[in-house]
């Protein structure tokens, strides 16, 4: 009888830390998806601002959906990717990476000009941002 007990004890440890170990981590914390969401933010956020720039839908979508079909491979359900997506929360939280961004480049995020020097020089650097993005 004991041996039974200490065989259900160890298969309940292992099957506890093997559903541990394939808890994903929050969409937040992956920098592949995380990371390029913020590039889309921030080229919305240049294209809303800059008269002078304008987004490249088509590309701006094509990229999104890849960012989902990326999630979706790595095991996130449409609910917890869209929750992610319209969380408030992160968006505030993606709106303040973005402001730190456009500081590190030594601008104004508040500054319209700033931003369209922002753009301008993302769509010369052929970045991210900048493939999201054309000239007028």
């Amino acid at each position: 009888m004991r041996m039974i007990s200490t065989l259900t004890t160890a298969a309940v440890l292992t099957i506890g830390m093997g559903c541990a170990a394939s808890a994903k981590a929050a969409l937040r914390d992956v920098p592949k998806i995380d990371d390029n969401m913020l590039w889309v933010a921030l080229a919305l956020e240049i294209s809303d601002q800059c008269d002078e720039i304008k987004p490249r839908t088509l590309k701006g979508l094509l990229f999104l959906n890849s960012l989902k079909k990326t999630a979706k491979a790595m095991g996130y359900s449409d609910a917890e990717i869209n929750d992610y997506v319209k969380s408030d929360e992160e968006k505030a939280r993606m709106r303040n990476r973005g402001e730190a961004y456009v500081k590190s480049m030594g601008l104004n995020p508040a500054d319209t000009g700033d931003l369209c020097t922002l753009g301008h020089a993302e769509i010369a650097r052929n970045s991210q941002i900048g493939v999201l993005l054309k000239a007028k």
